[in-house]
């Protein structure tokens, strides 16, 4: 990312136009003039909406072609509900909002979990089955509106595998944020909602933190979110470590051991180097123990429990020299990949 803010509003606006140009020729070539999206009030859905506003204005079709829908869950916050709407009114989309409560309730009495009774036991079959719930009514709206599914996750989830399999944030008809990591995402850049016609609050909505969806009831931001105390370890593994292994990765064929060099002289003293400024640009330093730690929680995630993800995600566009983690992209590997036997032959590996 850039340190200078005309460079950096340059490549946001680049691989915004991307997005949008590869949304285009997927709804040329699947000759839909509609599509459905979810919206959290997250920074994913707020930058894959703004895709979406840009694509059908750029084809002279009204917004309104733009179906979108908030689905609050047991644990969604009254700020994030908030910011969904106004974010949806903003746009000018077609806006409805679906309570998945009773879909879940339904589902976990008929699977016989212990919430149904009243027991608070808050484990990845409860969260999951409410990311199901809303993935699922989006494809039976898309089949009632004839649209199709956009997807929001981006790349650094995808590395991770931070989404649930099939029947979940992990499916879509296309993703237009797969290649694109959170850490771009993140920077509020006003050339991202240029042209939307609604900027500043676009980019307001852009510069919160978090604000995604919740699957779980807590007292606080990290409680409430899905994955809890695992959820900022593996996040930092992907800020400090994972998207820089991934283009290593993909593109040299690197080892972790020089990964972690690199990683090192990158982030050992936060008063060196040019950092892009902002109000969200938090200048992190780490020791060595510290990157080895988070390497190998990513080197894990990214091998032995989320390649099978990878092998049958949505089409989506490639943004940027770092790649696509899509099979049908850059990124192939075997389902039964894991950390040893991949970097065994990763320089010997061919993209595509």
């Amino acid at each position: 990312m850039p340190s200078d803010p005309a460079c950096r509003d340059e490549r946001c606006n680049e691989v915004y136009n991307i997005q949008v140009q590869a949304l285009l020729q997927w709804l040329q070539l699947t000759a839909f003039d509609k599509v459905v999206i979810g919206v959290s009030g997250g920074l994913d859905s707020t930058h894959a909406l703004l895709v979406c506003a840009k694509a059908m204005d750029t084809l002279g079709l009204p917004r309104s072609n733009i179906f979108a829908y908030t689905m609050p869950g047991f644990a969604t916050s009254d700020r994030t509900l908030k910011q969904a709407r106004e974010l949806m009114e903003v746009i000018g989309c077609t806006a409805q909002e679906i309570d998945i409560r009773p879909s879940c309730v339904q589902m976990l009495s008929d699977i016989g979990h212990p919430h149904s009774t009243g027991s608070e036991q808050y484990d990845i079959t409860y969260e999951n089955v409410q990311a199901g719930e809303r993935t699922s009514h989006l494809f039976r709206l898309a089949n009632f509106n004839n649209a199709i599914v956009i997807g929001t996750g981006d790349l650094s989830e995808l590395a991770l595998g931070w989404c649930t399999y099939g029947v979940g944030d992990h499916m879509s008809h296309y993703n237009v944020n797969a290649s694109v990591p959170k850490t771009l995402i993140t920077h509020p850049s006003g050339a991202l909602g240029r042209g939307v016609g609604a900027d500043r609050r676009c980019q307001h909505r852009r510069a919160r933190k978090h604000s995604e969806h919740r699957y779980q009831p807590g007292a606080d931001s990290r409680q409430g979110r899905r994955g809890r105390a695992e959820d900022g370890e593996h996040h930092r593994a992907v800020r400090i470590a994972g998207l820089q292994h991934v283009l290593h990765t993909l593109r040299f064929g690197f080892a972790p051991s020089k990964v972690a060099f690199l990683e090192l002289h990158a982030w050992r003293d936060r008063e060196q180097g040019a950092w892009p400024e902002g109000p969200n640009v938090a200048r992190n330093q780490y020791t060595l123990a510290d990157i080895r730690r988070n390497l190998r929680i990513f080197l894990d995630r990214f091998f032995r429990t989320s390649q099978f993800k990878r092998s049958c995600i949505p089409n989506a566009p490639k943004v940027g020299s770092g790649g696509s983690l899509s099979s049908c992209g850059d990124w192939s590997a075997s389902r039964k990949a894991n950390d040893r036997a991949v970097y065994r032959t990763a320089g010997a590996m061919k993209r595509g």
